[in-house]
């Protein structure tokens, strides 16, 4: 009956106890790497196609609004972003259906996809130079990939690490860290529990996501098309670093 007790009570942690031990630690560094490759990517396609949002879809739902109300030029590239970026989504989830798995495999297999897609954005960039014409259909096929990427890390925080906070998303990172820091300043009357916590989890999505912005805009003027690699670089980081969690996990693991 203890044994029974036992292992009904850490069933519905996470991951199974033996998959636990050397996850928590990388899966905490991963979000801060997740939003600096979403900072550069964003801030990549605002520069050089056509002032497009790769990782910020309300972004493009705002702007394409005031276009259909205004009556201003509708580009196609920014509306198509919106429906790429649902179906991608949903293709991640397909793809998690038919995988079957959880919890850090599921992550590394997301990861990898992210990588890949991020190549793909690399390679074609390299090859047909979308920048050279931001609103021409090689920009257009940028976007769509560079947005499909996006929307690979975006479901893998829903999917496999649902306590995360976002990548890309920084106004809410934003009001935490700021409601965190309060709170952890004035201790004695904390308006919400586990500021310190909350602090420690979100200001480094904060100051990943910005500094990935800075250094993609410095990277921008010296790299042209093959900035690109400096996201695709940090996806791939990202993979070795879950393969080598992988190695270092208990032979046991499902």
């Amino acid at each position: 009956m203890p044994t029974t007790d036992s292992s009904v009570t850490t069933h519905p942690s996470a991951h199974p106890p033996t998959d636990s031990a050397p996850a928590p630690q990388w899966e905490t560094r991963l979000p801060t790497l997740l939003s600096v490759i979403a900072g550069m990517v964003d801030l990549i396609g605002f520069l050089t196609l056509g002032h497009i949002f790769t990782a910020h879809i309300t972004g493009n739902i705002v702007v394409l609004a005031a276009a259909l109300v205004s009556g201003g030029p509708v580009n196609l590239a920014q509306a198509l972003a919106i429906p790429v970026f649902m179906l991608a989504v949903a293709a991640v989830w397909l793809l998690t259906k038919a995988a079957g798995t959880r919890g850090p495999h599921l992550t590394r297999m997301l990861l990898v996809i992210q990588f890949l897609l991020l190549a793909g954005v690399l390679m074609f960039s390299v090859v047909t130079h979308p920048s050279v014409n931001p609103h021409g259909l090689m920009a257009g096929i940028t976007i769509e990939i560079a947005v499909s990427a996006m929307a690979c890390q975006f479901a893998l925080l829903r999917l496999a690490l649902p306590g995360a906070p976002s990548t890309a998303v920084m106004t809410g990172n934003l009001t935490t860290t700021v409601l965190s820091l309060l709170d952890t300043l004035w201790s004695r009357h904390p308006v919400m529990e586990g500021a310190a916590q909350r602090l420690r989890t979100f200001l480094p999505v904060v100051i990943g996501f910005f500094g990935g912005c800075v250094a993609a805009a410095i990277a921008v003027t010296w790299l042209g098309d093959w900035v690109w690699s400096l996201p695709t670089v940090l996806a791939g980081a990202a993979v070795a670093s879950g393969q080598s969690s992988s190695r270092s996990s208990p032979p046991n693991l499902r």
